[in-house]
């Protein structure tokens, strides 16, 4: 199908700005930080708690996309000499997380305002932070050149990648280099990259492959993103670079090392997933069927997603289906030295704790807290356990409406997009078939970037197949894109 623009003009970005304003009111979305909020973020960012550590001359280094500044995590990566009788090896991993804690105060307008707006929420017009810009984007955030504190983890691994010691404590850093993704993974192929950053591939598929022994997966799934270009916007769809999954690698590495701290110590919060229900794995086979994806019955679920190419239509359409095992995470909290229940997350397999977001996600700083208290062998701040019970559904109501924004965001834009071609057809792929109603779906168009539903009058849609498609309705703020089968 030949390609054709699809970017909005000048009046209609006008029209989804003010359509995003009108979704950030429904939504309830918090307005402008109070005054005694950024007054205390003010003073907190010239007079932060500093730690008596300086590790300012080990150089890290962030990977995050190319416009961020909330830049939560820095690394620094080594070989470990072997010992003269060939023992030792492996490798250090240095992990540095912004230290939130340094610049709030509990009980005050900071903390009240945090607890209040859970997590940063992102549109395409901006985001609306967890904390105040002068801390998530400035005094507290690893950005290069700066020096500031952080939870700096320390991780000890053997020659497979494996665990062997943890350490966290609090410690003055400073990042050296400020990387993304494209960057990183161009460096990385082309064999320019220097040690440190050139260890991530060999760490991360070290940690991919004890990922793979122990059961777990993680999902390669296509995103579809809202690209800002001028005055106006425009989707596309990325799918994640090695890159990625070798750096989310050394996050899942910190959330199961936080975890096990926790659990050690008798108090903490884990991030938990149930298991897949009865039924899922088989409805995901059938989908595999319909997809013409060979999956073998010997075949576990988790080695199969290993194979698939996000680049594929088919594979891709799969792998979002894969995304409705992963419903039903939450956070459970423990005290007084009992068992979590429930204990796992079913996708990382194992005790997993959200520890390495604190700009943007409330429950981490919690989660820090605790791990350094468990290191030092102290009793964790009562300011950080008073808050556990009530954390879980708080996350949960700031999750929803992370979700929700995202999509109603999408949504408004993929309708800006297509407005004025309602009636015109389209190359899709159908990527999902409603199990109650086979003629209601859901399809993935090539160009423009667009997921859409499809709702076929008579025969029922055939899940896989490329077909075409008619744009019936597309309004932005009123209508939400719709096709028919051409």
């Amino acid at each position: 199908m030949p390609r054709r623009p699809m970017h909005m003009t000048g009046t209609d970005g006008t029209a989804l700005r003010a359509a995003l304003r009108e979704l950030r009111t429904e939504l309830g979305v918090p307005g402008e930080f109070p005054a005694a909020v950024l007054a205390e973020a003010e003073q907190a960012a010239r007079a932060p708690r500093l730690p008596d550590l300086d590790a300012t001359d080990l150089p890290l280094f962030t990977i995050d996309p190319p416009d961020s500044r909330d830049l939560d995590q820095a690394m620094h990566l080594a070989e470990r000499p072997s010992g003269n009788n060939g023992s030792g090896g492996g490798y250090r991993v240095h992990y540095a997380i912004a230290d939130v804690a340094a610049f709030v105060t509990p009980g005050g307008a900071l903390d009240a305002e945090a607890r209040r707006r859970v997590t940063t929420l992102y549109f395409p017009d901006g985001k609306v932070p967890l904390h105040p810009p002068v801390l998530s984007e400035g005094a507290a955030s690893l950005l290069p050149g700066q020096t500031c504190p952080a939870l700096l983890w320390r991780f000890d691994l053997d020659s497979a990648g494996r665990v062997e010691t943890t350490d966290v404590r609090r410690a003055l850093v400073r990042s050296r280099a400020r990387l993304d993704y494209d960057g990183v993974q161009r460096a990385i192929d082309s064999g320019t990259a220097e040690e440190p950053l050139a260890l991530l591939r060999e760490i991360g598929r070290l940690r991919e492959t004890l990922e793979q022994e122990r059961g777990g997966v993680s999902l390669n799934v296509p995103e579809q993103e809202i690209v800002a270009q001028g005055g106006s916007y425009t989707l596309a769809y990325r799918a994640p670079l090695p890159a990625d999954g070798w750096n989310a690698q050394i996050s899942l590495m910190a959330g199961m090392a936080a975890a096990e701290l926790m659990l050690a110590a008798g108090t903490g919060i884990l991030r938990t997933l149930p298991s897949a229900p009865d039924g899922a794995v088989g409805r995901l086979r059938r989908t595999a069927t319909a997809l013409r994806i060979d999956w073998p019955h010997h075949v576990p679920y988790a080695e199969l997603v290993r194979t698939l190419d996000p680049h594929l239509p088919a594979h891709a359409a799969f792998l979002q289906e894969c995304t409705a095992l992963l419903r039903g995470a939450g956070y459970t909290v423990f005290t007084g030295g009992r068992t979590p229940d429930p204990l796992l997350h079913a996708a990382v397999a194992a005790p997993y704790a959200h520890c390495t977001a604190p700009l943007r996600r409330l429950v981490d700083r919690f989660a820090g807290e605790l791990c350094v208290a468990a290191v030092a062998g102290a009793e964790p701040p009562q300011w950080a356990t008073a808050a556990l019970d009530g954390l879980p559904q708080r996350m949960a109501e700031g999750s929803r409406l992370a979700n929700t924004a995202e999509r109603e965001c999408v949504d408004l834009v993929e309708a800006a997009l297509l407005k004025d071609h309602v009636g015109e057809t389209f190359e899709a792929t159908v990527i999902d078939v409603k199990d109650h109603e086979p003629r209601a779906g859901t399809v993935h168009l090539e160009e423009p970037a667009v997921v859409g539903r499809v709702e076929s009058p008579s025969a029922p849609l055939p899940l896989g197949d490329r077909i075409r498609v008619r744009l019936t309705q597309a309004d932005p703020g009123r209508a939400k894109v719709l096709f028919a089968p051409a």
